[in-house]
């Protein structure tokens, strides 16, 4: 073989290369658009499972069908069976006694729209998945992560019904640990898919330094235990207890935070002081994002992630602002979704940020390269 031939074969090892490259990156372009899509979905299914919870819709369903459930009741008699089902738990022997069959339908349809598009969100992300993986569209870098995350979808099915499950024998209400960990997962499922999407995204700069990587890492930490804490909060209606800001009860640090023993059980089954909390982690998490917003300004001026972490801190503020208004207004039921919307729009930014200051997961090495310059340096 001569050089001119090695050369030739080079230049189209080079091509091959430069193909698949645009290969990877165009499949990177469409899964992470799925990915984009799921986190909508996972976003409007956290926003249905608030607005079930605030019209006191949630337990109007007493049956855990996964398939059958799907199709709701057509006929009179059926709808009369569904009522009288309801009829055998605590929370309409106590709360609805007499509840009318049009009362009825209107919480039936927001606890089955909830479960309905939770069923939707699980073919919205175990399909497509199917189809990249079975189609070579994705990278394996990706795989353990996406399965990581069909898993927690089952998880929280599983954890739904057991939420569910807790009101329906000696309670009114589910139990605001189950509440919780509900919320707690789903804010999971939906931080790990921003993670992924944002990973596969173009970064307009480099890797942040370690100091500003592990804060925004911390960051994410932070706003996931400050929704656990508002999943306590909603868990025990607490938001209804105190509604005047900054005081308490006309202090800083009202009674009866304490009033039940042992001491550790208060900051999960007692309203006050759960609210308390809630309200001492969100002065904490403002604090925290001005914090790194200086931090990050100190540390890499005029930059892209200095400038990310402004946004961040202007994002806690609001959220923490539309939190006092869901206060002092008595929760309205609109003033609260909105409050949990805006919690997941923090969550995102956090993620996102964080996974920014990392810098995009590197393509794997292009198929056959090696192989086609073994075989020209063989030929030289």
């Amino acid at each position: 073989m001569t050089m001119a031939d090695a050369v030739d074969m080079t230049a189209s090892s080079a091509a091959r290369v430069d193909v698949s490259q645009e290969t990877l990156l165009r499949n990177r372009k469409f899964v992470r658009f799925w990915l984009y899509f799921v986190l909508f979905t996972l976003f409007a299914l956290v926003i249905v499972g608030g607005a079930t919870r605030l019209t006191e819709s949630g337990l109007s369903i007493t049956e855990w069908k996964p398939i059958h459930g799907v199709i709701p009741p057509l006929s009179e008699a059926e709808w009369q069976e569904e009522l009288e089902k309801y009829r055998q738990i605590p929370e309409y022997q106590q709360i609805n006694k007499g509840m009318s069959l049009d009362d009825f339908k209107t919480i039936f349809w927001w606890e089955w729209a909830h479960r309905l598009l939770a069923r939707g969100v699980g073919f919205v992300f175990a399909l497509p998945l199917a189809f990249f993986w079975l189609t070579g569209r994705l990278e394996s870098s990706l795989k353990p992560k996406l399965l990581g995350i069909l898993a927690l979808g089952g998880l929280q099915g599983a954890v739904g019904w057991w939420m569910v499950a807790s009101g329906l024998v000696d309670r009114v209400d589910v139990s605001q640990y189950r509440l919780a960990t509900h919320l707690t997962i789903a804010c999971l499922i939906f931080a790990a898919t921003a993670l992924v999407a944002r990973g596969l995204a173009p970064h307009s700069a480099g890797r942040a330094d370690e100091g500003i990587r592990r804060f925004a890492g911390w960051m994410v930490v932070a706003v996931l235990f400050q929704i656990y804490l508002g999943g306590l909060v909603a868990g025990l209606r607490a938001g209804m207890t105190y509604n005047t800001w900054p005081l308490m009860d006309g202090a800083l640090v009202p009674g009866g935070l304490f009033a039940q023993t042992p001491a550790l059980i208060n900051f999960f089954e007692n309203p006050k002081m759960v609210q308390f909390v809630h309200r001492l982690g969100a002065y904490a998490l403002l604090v925290l994002a001005l914090w790194q917003m200086v931090f990050a300004i100190r540390r890499a001026p005029g930059t892209t992630h200095a400038r990310r972490t402004i946004l961040f801190a202007v994002l806690v503020l609001a959220q923490a602002a539309i939190g006092i208004v869901t206060l002092i207004m008595v929760v309205p039921i609109d003033v609260a979704l909105t409050h949990q919307g805006v919690a997941l729009v923090v969550l995102f930014f956090a993620c996102a940020h964080w996974r920014a200051t990392k810098g995009p997961y590197p393509l794997p090495e292009a198929p056959r390269r090696r192989r086609d310059e073994d075989e020209v340096y063989a030929a030289v």
